[in-house]
């Protein structure tokens, strides 16, 4: 279904006009209403998962003041109207509607026959269904206006309002009669080894993409690629495994009074055939001095390989900060020699940097993988003076696991006991793209006398400064898990800052943090020289 949002309510009214003789019938209506009021029963509560959050638009339908227009968006729970642009009125925004290349033409809409006599005395009773039977035909008024933003919206999705109107040119945004019901919380996205995407993005196919859309009811989904349907199912989720290049989106659809009525349209992801993406590494800076294979703790002789770690340092630099950084790969794969270039890239910059293996999952449990961390970086504590860094400017910086270990590491204090190191030696932490609730992963079965392997859990005043980052394209549910973090962070008066880095995978946002102009790059420079 692919009508405008100018059209599709007045397609909704002429379905429901053709279902029943007497369409307006007052035992019909009620009928309608308690369906919708069983659906808001029903309806669940589905967090923003990725980058973006869910902005409720209506458009302007003209011979109305600002104030009038505003009042009913905000009683619609609208966060903005388009039409034109002006100055925010109640908390509501104003835009005049972009125009993109990929809209499709606005087409007329079907005439209607004339609203019946009767129905402005149905309408007080039952405003939304009737407006939804009658579409544009009642008389212009003020619980009119409140039904019509009521009736059908599109659902922006963008960080914050002031991207509303770049995300509407990017059609990062579905329609949706919300007077069905309530369709906050819909999402759509494409699931890569690499990241994952949503609607408006045009997503690399180099392995099997998993295409995912979830709603906060049950519904009828349909899935199509290239307007030809592939999968539908009953229910509050639809998933589909696909390596074909193409256009994807999906339809839900509600059965009211026996007539299967469109619900929510989203708008596509593109699958485009792509080359797997490589970690980068830059050529080797004549400033940098590389030791490589240096074990940091005696342990079994087994363990020996990923007990060593890799130094990098500025030749022509002295008392120069440090950061120590764990690599990711799920707490189950990685190893220190794939981040050279990570090395070369911040000791090129003055910066020493200490990349320590560690032992892995599944073979070593929790928390083997935190311990080796606090190894690692007490070795650093206590030898990385004689080789010209400086002491009290040592930072912990991980990617993904990485990210977990290094703010696990910060907070919890008993692995710093375990190696004695003082509280105060960790001057700052950087996180990318990391993990901070892992109550849920069965890897992380909290032991005898730990309470949770989750840095969420031990959050508290006092703690190291933090960066957080996440990306644009980043696995689903760490753009939420960053929010939250920093959330927490805050509330504790701890010091954090949360940065968002556009453009990048989860992948890339550490494949090409080598590159000089790299934003995550240019945010870890940041976060260590001030």
């Amino acid at each position: 279904m692919r009508a405008s949002l100018r059209v599709l309510p007045q397609i909704l009214s002429l379905a429901l006009l053709s279902s029943a003789a007497d369409p307006l019938n007052s035992d019909r209506l009620g009928a309608i209403h308690e369906q919708r009021v069983a659906w808001l029963k029903q309806r669940a509560v589905l967090p923003a998962m990725g980058v973006y959050q869910d902005f409720r638009v209506v458009n302007d339908p003209g011979g109305r003041t600002p104030q009038q227009l505003a009042k009913a968006a905000k009683d619609a729970g609208a966060s903005a109207v388009l039409g034109s642009a002006r100055a925010p009125l109640e908390g509501v925004s104003f835009f005049a509607e972009p125009i993109s290349e990929k809209d499709p033409p606005e087409k007329d809409p079907p005439q209607l026959p004339p609203a019946p006599r009767r129905v402005e005395a149905l309408f007080k009773q039952f405003p939304q269904e009737v407006f939804a039977l009658t579409s544009n035909r009642l008389a212009p008024s003020e619980r009119e206006l409140a039904a019509r933003f009521k009736n059908s919206s599109r659902h922006i999705l963008a960080r914050d309002p002031s991207e509303i109107p770049s995300s509407l040119q990017q059609r990062r945004w579905y329609s949706a009669f919300d007077w069905l019901c309530d369709p906050t919380g819909f999402s759509f996205f494409a699931e890569t080894p690499a990241g994952a995407y949503e609607m408006g993005d045009t997503a690399p196919v180099f392995a099997p993409v998993t295409i995912s859309a979830r709603v906060p009811i049950a519904a009828h989904l349909k899935l199509f690629r290239d307007e030809a349907m592939i999968a539908e199912a009953n229910g509050t989720s639809i998933t589909e495994t696909s390596t074909e290049a193409g256009s994807y989106r999906v339809e839900a659809w509600l059965t009211v009074e026996r007539e299967e009525l469109p619900w929510i349209t989203s708008n596509v992801i593109v699958l485009r055939k792509s080359d797997p993406p490589v970690l980068g590494g830059g050529g080797t800076p004549q400033n940098v001095e590389v030791r490589k294979n240096i074990e940091y703790i005696d342990g079994d002789p087994q363990d020996e390989p990923k007990h060593k770690l890799d130094l990098f340092l500025p030749k022509d630099k002295k008392n120069f900060p440090v950061m120590l950084f764990i690599h990711g790969g799920n707490w189950s794969s990685g190893d220190r020699s794939f981040y050279s270039g990570l090395g070369y890239r911040f000791a090129k910059s003055g910066i020493g940097v200490a990349i320590p293996s560690y032992r892995l999952m599944p073979q070593y449990p929790h928390p083997s993988q935190v311990e080796d961390v606090a190894a690692a970086f007490a070795w650093v504590y206590r030898n990385i003076q004689s080789e010209g860094g400086d002491v009290s400017r040592i930072y912990v910086a991980g990617h993904s696991a990485g990210g977990h270990l290094a703010a696990l590491f910060a907070l919890d204090g008993e692995f710093r006991q375990r190696y004695g190191i003082p509280e105060n030696a960790i001057h700052g932490v950087i996180s990318l793209s990391g993990v901070y609730d892992v109550s849920v992963m069965p890897a992380f079965v909290a032991g005898p006398g730990r309470q949770s392997a989750s840095p969420l859990h031990y959050v508290h005043r006092g703690a190291p400064p933090f960066l957080i980052t996440y990306c644009q394209w980043d696995y689903r549910g760490l753009p939420k898990q960053a929010r939250d973090f920093a959330a927490a962070l805050k509330k504790a008066f701890a010091g954090s800052q949360l940065v968002y880095i556009p453009e990048r995978t989860h992948i890339s946002e550490i494949a090409d943090v080598w590159r000089d102009d790299d934003p995550t790059a240019q945010a870890i420079l940041g976060f260590i020289r001030n």
